[in-house]
Parts: structure tokens; C-alpha cells; sequence
């Protein structure tokens, strides 16, 4: 199983709307004959990929998957029935399927005669799909603030300089987190400040992400920015009642209500049209006041701060305007990685309440 979970964080990034699954198909001896990821939306899943490459040697083997085998007809048919036309006289899945149309399938291979065994390794198997699981039980899209900071908590120094307070390793190692992301998200300060890019570099074969800027006033990305370029799409949110006829020609544009007091963008009907265009996972990007927003929202998913072995004393913060005024009301999280990266630490954490489900009436089916 924890084979099969490897092989499903290949398909990070490349198989939204669909959830990254992997399988490993043994023979009657438990020798491994067969291996297969879900690789993109639309094309053959893990267990398909695996079945091809185990051939007649699956006959009364075991397929051991990550997700529960799909028991529906998409774009693809039903892997319950591509196990049983197999031979496969076994099937363990880590995680149940929690869609109206995809789930059953393991009802269906038990009806054909199969022994079939869920649970094992769910946490770690649900740990990597935690984004297209979290768009299925809340219907939005899973986000995760990724940051870059001193040891004291700057972003940058007082005069307003931040290149580079963290290392080429680190930065590297931020192209690889959005190469595993379908979006990537900053606020109208960052884009007036740094002009970013956002486009995955670095990462051979990544599917680009969706580059989106929040500019609620369409006044931050001008012509010429470098987000508009043709590295990656682009969405640029604006306000309802902002003018955005300069910015029409060079991006597509959403308009979003506002959310007052503040009048800044309604961060829920942000998320909600990214999830309409099959966006399953964000990578926030912006400044302070933008993760300040997210956070007071309670729609921070995973944090990971990258900490450079440096002090500034004085400078912007991490984190502002969060709504958090007592140690009561703490944003508490788990660490659940710590690892260096060049000389740098990358500590990645997730908060220890999780969010209350969306009603499933809410909740638009995936097809996997």
C-alpha cells in the first residue's frame, strides 16, 4: 500500500478534476507483476495502467489501490469491473470513495465473489488526495499558504527588500509545490510589489497551474505585467463594480462580490468559481494581509512556511489582519513535516480543527 501511495503523488498536478490514485497488482505468490498512477483526467486509471502491465499474471493476485475502484462509467469505465474481468481474485483499498456516482465499487467486486479488505494506510493514502478530497466534502478547493520568512517572522526587511531571504533550494523547491497545485494565488499588493511571475519552472513536464490575482479595483495588473504573459493562464478577479475594460483584452476576468466591512473580494465566491472551472487545489501566494483574510475566513487547509536562518528585527510580518486578538484564538496547527531544504527549514503543518462539510446537496460530483 505505501507503494501505492507513492505512485499516486505522481499524478499530483496533472488529473483534476479527478483524485491521484495509485495500484499495485501482486500475483497469487504476492510477487509484484503489475504498477499504475493515475496520470491525467480523462485517461485510464491506476488500476487499468496496472492491469495492463500485470497481463494474465493477475489472475488470482491481489490489487492492492489507494482509492476505492470506481464503480461508474465517465470517460472511462468502471475499474470494479476491469478487476473482476482480470481474474483478480483480491482487492485493498486504503480509502472508501465518498462520491454519489463513483462509490460501490467495492459492494460490487464482494457481490462477485472477491475478498476485499478497506482501510489500511487510509490516513496516508487520504493525505496525498487531501485536496480532491477536501473539493468533494466541502465543494471548494483545497488551499495551502505557503510562505517565506526569517526566523523572526519577516517577509522582508524595513526598507521593503525581500530578495532573497530564502535560498535557491528553497525557491526551487517552491516551483515544485505549484507544479503540484492547479492554482496559484496572489493579492493586488503583491502584484504591484514584486510583479510575480507565478508560472512553474524548473519542473520538467508540470502542467502549468492557473495564475489567478485577486485585484478587486483592476488596477494592479496592468499591461506589459508579467502574469499576463503566455507562460500560463491567467484569472484576474475584480470587484463587481470595478472598471476592468483595460484588462478584458490580455486576461480573463471573474467578477466577484464584495465582502464587507473592508469591501475587499468575497473570498468564499472566490473559491467557489475556481472550483467551477475544475481548480481542486490552490497555492496562496500573497502577502499579509491576503493569508490574514484566508485565515480570519477559516479557509486555510495546510500552511508551510519556509524559515531562513536570518533576522530582520524590523519588516512586514507573515500575518496580519487575521481577527485573532487573544492566545485563545489561536489558528492551532499540527506539524506534520519539518525538513531542510538547502540551509533553509521547510516546516509544513495543518490546522487541528477541520472544517465542518459543505451539504452534500452543495457538493458538485467529481468524475474520477
Amino acid at each position: 500500500m505505501r507503494r501505492a501511495i507513492a505512485l499516486s503523488a505522481r499524478g499530483l498536478g496533472r488529473t483534476s478534476p479527478n483524485p491521484v490514485v495509485g495500484c499495485v497488482v501482486l500475483d497469487a505468490g504476492g510477487r509484484t507483476v503489475g504498477e499504475g498512477w493515475h496520470q491525467r483526467a480523462g485517461g485510464p486509471h491506476a488500476e487499468v495502467h496496472a492491469l495492463a502491465e500485470a497481463g494474465e499474471d493477475a489472475r488470482g493476485g491481489t490489487a492492492v489501490v489507494t482509492l476505492e475502484p470506481c464503480n461508474h462509467t465517465g470517460r472511462t469505465g468502471p475499474c470494479a469491473q476491469a478487476l473482476i474481468d482480470a481474474g483478480v481474485a483480491r482487492v485493498v483499498y486504503a480509502v472508501a470513495d465518498p462520491t454519489a456516482a463513483a462509490r460501490g465499487g467495492a459492494t460490487t467486486l464482494s457481490a462477485a465473489g472477491l475478498d476485499v479488505l478497506g482501510g489500511p494506510l487510509a490516513d496516508e493514502a487520504a493525505e496525498v488526495n487531501a485536496a480532491w478530497l477536501t473539493a468533494v466534502r466541502l465543494g471548494r478547493p483545497f488551499v495551502h499558504w505557503k510562505y517565506a520568512a526569517t526566523l523572526d517572522g519577516r517577509t522582508a526587511a524595513a526598507d521593503g527588500s525581500s530578495r532573497w531571504i530564502t535560498s535557491p533550494e528553497a525557491r526551487a523547491d517552491v516551483h515544485r509545490l505549484r507544479a503540484r497545485c492547479d492554482a496559484v494565488l496572489v493579492g493586488s499588493g503583491t502584484a504591484r510589489a514584486d510583479d510575480p511571475h507565478l508560472a512553474v519552472r524548473g519542473v520538467p513536464g508540470a502542467v502549468q497551474p492557473l495564475r489567478v490575482v485577486l485585484d478587486s479595483a483592476a488596477r494592479a495588473v496592468v499591461p506589459g505585467a508579467r502574469v499576463l504573459d503566455d507562460a500560463a493562464p491567467t484569472l484576474v478577479a475584480v470587484a463587481e463594480d470595478a472598471d476592468a475594460a483595460a484588462l478584458e483584452p490580455f486576461a480573463d476576468v471573474v467578477r466577484l462580490p464584495r465582502a464587507y466591512p473592508g469591501g475587499g473580494l468575497d473570498l468564499a465566491a472566490l473559491l467557489a468559481a475556481l472550483h467551477a472551472r475544475e481548480v481542486r487545489s490552490v497555492l496562496l501566494e500573497g502577502g499579509a494581509t491576503l493569508a490574514g483574510a484566508f485565515v480570519a475566513a477559516g479557509l486555510i487547509d495546510r500552511v508551510t512556511g519556509y524559515l531562513a536562518p536570518a533576522l530582520l528585527g524590523a519588516g512586514p510580518q507573515v500575518l496580519g489582519g487575521a481577527g485573532i486578538t487573544t492566545i485563545a484564538q489561536a489558528l492551532r496547527l499540527r506539524v506534520t513535516e519539518a525538513v531542510s531544504v538547502g540551509p533553509d527549514l521547510r516546516v509544513t503543518a495543518v490546522p487541528t480543527a477541520v472544517p465542518s462539510a459543505a451539504p452534500l446537496s452543495t457538493t458538485r460530483t467529481e468524475e474520477r
